[in-house]
């Protein structure tokens, strides 16, 4: 194994790179350059705003043309400051801010807000000088939130570098917006609501500070419970994807994006100088990373509420508790409309319901308790009705009649706020009277909506979120095993094609290509006369299908290049040569190579189409949907981003109108969704898998209850002359098999190494039961039960991982008296947040596989891996007692130093050069002992 040199364990780079974004919301000292006496100006109000809320700070004018700026004295340059700078707040015209980030640069400030607007909002000139500021940032490690921005709040340690009116009440809520203009109208509505921020920020054009990097420092902010964003264009489709994916499990990421519209999408982009690509994509994309996705604003900060103050529900099934029976039929139409479901009232909650409400009660739900209900058969029906197993959620209506006391019931509920386990909402309708009411509920924790249909609504938005992280992190199957794929096969299929100067794979080829990746194709033969088709025709038995074989023609049936249902050789080579002539006839002689051979195909089950395009922003997108010749037609279609795992695949299928007939419809059989899972899972692994292809249909794929079947197929193909490199990738990282590798341990027996998956949660329960106690704590530095370290939501986290973020491997074998397969042992290096060249790593092993090389075989790929992943420096935190841990480490390069302040060794790694010498690192393919 080489060894690498070692860093200096005093320089701490991650210390520095932590500190970047909190340069920009937790200054100690801010430049204004621009500042300016001149009223209405934005140089002053921003001087003003610093000021006038403390931050704990000092703040710097810099303006070389006055020797003060609102009594402050002035600086003619950021370098001349006699204090280290923070954070520079610029406000100078756009072709003097090149200069400036370079002024800053050199001074060594890690943080800058752009206020200036023209830049590539303007056109090519304004996005030559964005270049030029970037390089200038990147030179000196600087991080730039703009430019064309409000600037950045953060209410709880009080900073105000914008030019806004007022300071934002401190509170939980995140608040990322790509339009300044309605960051201060929400600013002013805060107001009037009492809705306070932990963040207030413009995020302006996204010249460097993106959405993926502001969500992932606000998913660290204890003070922040939920994140909102106005967002117009999504910039780095990849950083947001990465973030969102992490940081939903735990806040609540809500967006309004516009342009559903085409003309809202162009409005965008003159806005903000961005794409906005396909609304329809976008959808796909924030459903596979746990966004809620909203249309108007204020579902924007109702979900914001609610989601930081319930608990999420566990189902679609609302109970309505209400004094009037309008209200709840409101309620009900705008419950189902959204996609949830009204409750049923069990038989054990219907007799104690009849216990003690008037006999003339609904007697079911919505539950109307009548007119003249009072505070305690309001808080009796509603601590009935929640612990009811049939219930997900509560919404409690109260309309202002004589006999109603709205306050007196309000403190009546108020302790059901968190006691339920179970969502619970209210909807004080009325006017002076109720607001007593509305603020004790509010304060207690139980949001409140001025109509019940908007409440109806909102917990229809709660389960959306809960049902769509649950699919996302829901323990799919293994669809393929890696020895089933032949990716050889298929990149030599594509390689011959690019090799002729061809962007089109012939049918032929295009089925050869699904075959590899194991997707069942109808027998199809090649013929390129017609004795030679007669004779195939012959050997697959009639009736048979001819179709043209060409290499330039795609779409055969709109040349009159498919024939359908021939009974006999003699229609065979009629239709042979029939479409010889007519292709020859209006086209050329090139475009006609033959014809192919199929049998015709009883059409008894399901036509469905397959495909995946690409999408100027996501990359390849996952189309399923009807199929047949109809398909533009019908329009019914789910997008996805590849790759899927099983249960992805299923949710994609369930948003389809035709998933339905799969279950049976009329007398017939189900079709094997199993498989048909599987089989997406296996097309969205090509699509990732193989850069080249730029189009790809399945259509129709023939699904019925006995078999799935593509009966047609068409490959497009990247220009043969573009550059690898320069081909569009996945927006989420597929897994990556380039890290596979067959080893022996100390004894010979054969062991895999691998990169994890989501299927593996059933496999890592059964490892963490073989771990002791001692080895519990040597890894995670304090006991854990083995029920804490297996529950669902633990693993997701360590199986559902981003491969771009961390990397864990397993070293897997198969056990030897069952034949199933086991973990041995498990390492991980995940990156620190704001050091991307930067990793820890950890190495776990089962308990009865210790002692015997494991250790020393999973640290030793992880570096290669890391190597690989362009990462430079590798760290570690390791107990003082953990001396097979430290003796791995320091054999394998690492230096170690004893904390006394932390009680661990520090292990640290320097991939940067690799000057120490050694063997180099093996190929991952090839095998060695530990």
């Amino acid at each position: 194994m080489k060894k690498f040199k070692n860093t200096d364990p005093a320089h701490d780079i991650l210390g520095y790179e932590r500190r970047q974004l909190d340069t920009i919301f937790r200054p100690e000292n801010v430049a204004v350059i621009g500042a300016s006496e001149r009223v209405g100006s934005v140089g002053r109000t921003i001087m003003w705003n610093l000021i006038s809320n403390p931050f704990g700070g000092t703040v710097f004018p810099v303006n070389p043309k006055r020797p003060n700026v609102l009594g402050i004295k002035t600086y003619p340059s950021v370098g001349e400051i006699p204090a280290d700078v923070d954070l520079a707040v610029i406000v100078s015209p756009a072709p003097t801010v090149p200069g400036i980030i370079r002024e800053c640069a050199d001074a060594g400030v890690p943080g800058a807000i752009i206020i200036s607007a023209g830049f590539k909002e303007v056109g090519p000139e304004g996005a030559r000088l964005e270049e030029e500021v970037l390089a200038e940032a990147r030179r000196g490690r600087m991080r730039i939130i703009g430019p064309n921005c409000l600037g950045v709040m953060a209410p709880n340690t009080g900073l105000n570098a914008t030019f806004a009116g007022a300071m934002a009440q401190p509170g939980r809520v995140g608040f990322l917006s790509q339009s300044g203009a309605l960051l201060t109208a929400i600013l002013d509505r805060s107001f009037r609501e009492n809705v306070g921020f932990s963040a207030f920020v413009s995020v302006g054009s996204m010249m460097d500070v993106g959405w993926g990097d502001l969500i992932y420092y606000l998913g660290d902010d204890p003070k922040t419970h939920s994140i909102v964003v106005y967002m117009e264009s999504i910039g780095d489709a990849k950083s947001f994807l990465s973030a969102a994916r992490e940081v939903a499990l735990t806040k609540p990421i809500i967006v309004i994006k516009p342009g559903r519209t085409e003309a809202a999408s162009l409005a965008a982009a003159s806005h903000t100088g961005s794409l906005t690509g396909s609304d329809e994509v976008l959808d796909a994309a924030f459903r596979r990373s746990g966004v809620l996705r909203v249309n108007t604003i204020s579902e924007l900060f109702n979900m914001a509420e609610v989601l930081s103050k319930q608990p999420r529900p566990k189902g679609p099934r609302l109970t309505v508790v209400t004094n009037a029976g309008g209200p709840g039929v409101i309620a009900t139409d705008a419950l189902i409309s959204n996609g949830g479901e009204l409750s049923e009232v069990s038989p054990e909650t219907m007799e104690k319901l009849n216990g003690f409400l008037p006999a003339p009660w609904s007697h079911n739900n919505p539950i109307d308790i009548l007119g003249d209900a009072d505070p305690e058969r309001y808080a009796k029906t509603l601590e009935t009705a929640a612990a009811d197993p049939e219930s997900d959620g509560l919404l409690v209506v109260l309309t202002p009649q004589d006999m109603t006391d709205p306050t007196a019931t309000a403190d009546a509920l108020a302790p059901y706020a968190r006691s339920t386990g179970k969502p619970v909402l209210a909807s004080w309708m009325g006017g002076p009277d109720i607001a007593a009411g509305t603020s004790i509920l509010n304060g207690a924790g139980i949001p409140t909506f001025d109509y019940p249909d908007t409440a109806a609504e909102a917990f229809t938005n709660m389960w959306r979120y809960t049902d769509n992280l649950r699919g996302i992190y829901q323990t799919p199957q293994l669809a393929a095993g890696d020895d089933e794929i032949n990716r050889d096969r298929a990149e030599e299929i594509v390689s011959e094609a690019r090799n002729s100067g061809r962007t089109l794979l012939t049918e032929y080829e295009s089925k050869e290509l699904l075959g590899a990746y194991g997707v069942p194709t109808v027998e199809t033969r090649v013929a390129q006369s017609a004795d030679e088709a007669a004779k195939h025709a012959t050997d697959i038995g009639y009736p048979v299908v001819l179709k043209l074989h060409s290499e330039t023609i795609t779409h055969k049936m709109d040349v009159g290049g498919v024939r359908l249902g021939l009974a006999d050789e003699d229609e065979v080579r009629e239709a042979y040569s029939g479409m010889e002539a007519s292709i020859k006839e209006h086209f050329s002689g090139d475009d006609f190579i033959g014809v192919t051979v199929q049998p015709m195909v009883k059409l008894d089950g399901y036509e469905v189409i397959v495909g995946s395009s690409l999408d100027p922003q996501f990359g390849p997108v996952l189309l399923f949907g009807s199929g047949g010749s109809l398909v533009e037609v019908y329009r019914d279609r789910a997008l996805a981003l590849p790759p899927l795992n099983t249960t992805l695949a299923r949710r994609m299928m369930e948003r389809t109108k035709i998933s339905e007939a799969f279950a049976g419809v009329r007398g017939r059989d189900p079709v094997d969704t199993d498989s048909l899972e599987k089989l997406m899972v296996r097309f969205s692994q090509l699509v990732v898998e193989q850069p080249w292809i730029k189009e790809l249909d399945i259509n129709p794929l023939l699904a019925s209850p006995e078999r799935l079947l593509a009966l047609d197929a068409r490959v497009v193909l990247h220009d043969p002359d573009s550059e690898e490199s320069e081909l569009p990738g996945a927006a989420i990282r597929p897994y990556p098999t380039q890290y596979i590798s067959r080893e022996e341990d100390k004894n010979g027996e054969e062991i895999t190494i691998r990169p994890i998956r989501p299927e593996d949660e059933p496999l890592m329960v059964a490892f963490h039961g073989t771990l002791s106690e001692q080895s519990v704590y040597m890894r995670y530095f304090h006991a854990m039960n083995l029920d804490t370290r297996t529950a669902h939501d633990r693993l997701t986290r360590i199986c559902f991982i981003d491969y771009d973020r961390e990397m864990a491997l397993v070293a897997e074998r198969k056990n030897p008296e069952s034949g199933e397969s086991e973990i041995m042992g498990v390492g991980r290096l995940s990156r620190h947040g704001y050091a991307p060249g930067e990793a820890e790593f950890s190495v776990l092993v089962s308990d009865p596989f210790q002692r015997k090389g494991l250790g020393t075989l999973l640290l030793s790929h992880l570096l290669e891996v890391g190597e690989s992943e362009g990462l430079h420096r590798i760290t570690a935190d390791i107990l003082f007692d953990n001396r097979p841990m430290q003796n791995i480490s320091r054999n394998l390069g690492f230096t170690l130093r004893r904390d006394t302040e932390e009680m661990v060794m520090k292990a640290d790694l320097d991939l940067g050069s690799g000057e120490s010498g050694g063997a180099p690192l093996r190929p991952l393919r090839e095998s060695g002992k530990a």
